[in-house]
């Protein structure tokens, strides 16, 4: 039913949120959004639990709501304390609550502490071709939520995060065909929590960060940033996106950590593959991780590494293209680099320009302190000073690699360099 029968105006000056919350109490269950601006001062509340199914419906981007509060303009709320599983489900989830849609319109926020949308304890919501911006946060989901699609929208210029999991219970969620951008902290941020069979695939995810901003709360400027320290991230797949920005001190383009527990660790079972990833200080930030797989993805200018791993354990990488395309002006610092790693595979990379480190320590690819590792038919061409390093490290293998310095004033002094360490071979390698 039209939210007009309720006594809404629609002219961007009116407020109408005591109509727009009548027509979702009383109406039949999908607040209709017809062309126009509908300016809210409070919260709208979809209260599936008393109200029972309940969604939102605009005109093809041609309904736009504007928040002129704090808080989420509008709340989904629901009772699902089950999991994903079927059998889990209570017969009032699946009668009243399952399914609740939002489509086709835009949410503008005019106050700094509005939020777009706010899920809390939802089953199987669908979020789609809604724009976002302006707000402090894009889409919060908080509490407890299971199965939830994000598809074909925008998450747009929201001062802090486009898409926030909050300290969340939230597993099987499908994030795909969206363009998350300008987002002052993150595009999508998994902060503590519990967050499971997590899929980003196929967008469009660049310049989340606020260059020159340091607010000394920790890193800043993340396309994609899961902070799995108090918390768990596992089954995650990240593929086929472009995640792009400019570069700010402490940003990545993708950075996952976990908390150090090496008998069950909370940031595992990771894939990054098929993506276009650049143009931050770090490209891949992964700390405290199990399971690792980075393949297929083309990284370039990163201003300190294109990918730096700290106490991984099993990991994979593989058929990756690593470049810095920089002007001649520019810092240049790029490199892969491994902390305190074991039982890794770095296979079939294929590297130009690499210059991290010095003349006498760090190199295109550093190993330290690690163990297991092998470097394997990877392509390491004009690195700055080193090809390869393998400093205290413990049976590593670098082979069948090419380390060579095609240029016509050479500056690389040592193509792979071994210092300290034991039982770590080099064989075959072309130098």
């Amino acid at each position: 039913m039209s939210v007009y029968h309720f006594g809404a105006v629609g002219d961007g000056v009116a407020d109408d949120t005591d109509a727009l919350q009548h027509a979702l109490n009383a109406g039949d269950g999908v607040l209709d959004l017809e062309k126009g601006t509908y300016r809210i001062t409070r919260t709208l509340l979809i209260d599936t639990v008393n109200n029972g199914y309940g969604g939102i419906s605009g005109r093809s981007g041609a309904s736009r709501i504007i928040m002129e509060g704090q808080g989420p303009a509008i709340r989904i709320l629901g009772n699902h304390n089950g999991t994903a599983s079927p059998s889990s489900y209570q017969d009032s989830t699946w009668e009243n609550e399952r399914m609740p849609i939002l489509e086709g319109f835009e949410i503008l926020g005019r106050h700094p502490q509005a939020v777009g949308i706010e899920l809390k304890k939802t089953t199987k919501t669908v979020i789609s071709r809604v724009l976002v911006r302006e707000c402090k946060i894009g889409i919060h989901l908080v509490e407890r939520n299971r199965d939830f699609i994000l598809s074909d929208s925008h998450l747009l210029n929201n001062s802090h995060h486009g898409l926030y999991f909050d300290r969340c219970n939230l597993h099987q969620i499908i994030v795909h065909g969206n363009h998350i951008s300008w987002n002052g902290k993150s595009g999508i941020k998994s902060l503590d929590g519990d967050v499971h069979n997590l899929q980003i695939t196929g967008n469009d995810i660049e310049y989340n960060n606020s260059p020159g901003e340091d607010e000394g709360d920790g890193p800043l400027g993340a396309e994609i940033w899961f902070d799995a320290r108090k918390g768990v991230i596992s089954e995650v797949t990240i593929a086929s996106n472009t995640i792009q920005a400019t570069i700010q001190p402490g940003g990545a383009n993708v950075r996952i950590w976990g908390n150090g527990n090496t008998d069950q660790y909370s940031n595992r079972l990771v894939a990054i593959t098929g993506n276009v990833l650049g143009s931050q200080t770090r490209g891949i930030d992964m700390r405290d991780g199990g399971r690792i797989t980075v393949t297929g993805n083309t990284i370039y200018d990163s201003q300190d590494l294109s990918v730096y791993f700290e106490r991984c354990h099993g990991f994979s990488i593989g058929s990756n293209t690593f470049v810095w395309r920089s002007d001649a002006d520019a810092a240049q610092r790029d490199g892969l680099k491994f902390v305190d790693c074991s039982a890794g595979v770095l296979t079939g990379l294929q590297t130009e320009h690499l210059c991290y480190g010095s003349p006498d320590r760090g190199a295109g690819i550093t190993l330290e302190n690690c163990q297991d590792v092998t470097i394997g038919h990877c392509q390491v061409l004009d690195p700055l000073h080193c090809g390869i390093e393998l400093r205290e490290c413990r049976r590593c293998i670098v082979d069948g690699c090419t380390v060579i310095d095609r240029r016509e004033k050479p500056t690389m002094v040592e193509a792979i360099r071994v210092v300290g360490g034991a039982d770590n071979q080099t064989n075959r390698n072309y130098l």
